[in-house]
């Protein structure tokens, strides 16, 4: 094992569907043998911790929903700034925070809605009524990016977010959401799947697939969110 030379601390919590202590869990081997010690916090009550901030070279975020304190914002708004990293997949980083746009803005990118399956009269109310078939497409003018290099488009069976975000965002891989007979939206579209963000000195990736550890398994989405974390790091 890489001996330590760069703290990274994993911040997770919120709906616990989404296996934030299962996914997080996953990615601890793989941050220590690429030379990272690790703090796990259960809230972001840490992030209002200046002097402790100042030493994490990257955070893992994996806390969906849940709310943040303004003074626990601030630091970790100026930590990214600084030059700490931010990252992660799915919820835990794109569907935080809900009370705070500056959050937003710092992610570039929010949740706004899975597609079910099938119409609402044939769903059960279970997790997987969620889950479509889609493609994610790398985008081609951004195949030599470190984190997708050499990765071509792959298929996953989970929820396909849908995200609302802006155009500050350096995006590497896209989805296209269908318009099917029973959605009430009448044409399909493109959303970011995959993308990073520089925030003053700070680097910021986020990958949206990742619902739970067997979609955070899949070879694709392990390797971009393991190449995700190393380029996001300090």
């Amino acid at each position: 094992m890489t001996e330590p030379t760069k703290t990274a601390l994993i911040v997770r919590g919120g709906w616990d569907g989404h296996q934030p202590v299962e996914t997080s869990d996953s990615v601890i081997p793989f941050l220590r043998e690429s030379g990272h010690a690790v703090r796990i916090e259960e809230s972001p009550a840490i992030y209002a911790d200046a002097g402790f901030m100042a030493t994490v070279d990257l955070i893992v975020q994996v806390n969906t929903m849940s709310t943040i304190a303004d003074n626990e914002l601030r630091g970790l708004i100026e930590a990214v700034k600084a030059g700490t990293g931010l990252a992660g997949w799915h919820g835990g980083i794109a569907d935080s925070y809900r009370n705070s746009p500056d959050y937003l803005q710092l992610i570039g990118g929010q949740f706004a809605h899975h597609a079910a399956r099938a119409p609402r009269a044939e769903l059960t109310d279970e997790q997987s009524d969620n889950y479509v078939r889609y493609t994610v497409n790398i985008v081609q003018e951004k195949a030599d990016h470190p984190v997708v290099a050499g990765i071509s488009d792959f298929e996953l069976e989970t929820e396909q977010y849908w995200v609302l975000s802006d155009e500050y965002n350096d995006v590497l891989a896209t989805t296209t959401i269908a318009a099917r007979d029973f959605d009430p939206w009448n044409r399909s579209f493109t959303t970011p799947a995959v993308w990073t963000r520089e925030w003053g000195h700070g680097r910021i990736f986020v990958c949206t697939p990742g619902h739970r550890l067997e979609v955070l398994d899949d070879a694709n989405v392990r390797t971009i969110v393991e190449r995700g974390l190393l380029w996001a790091s300090r």
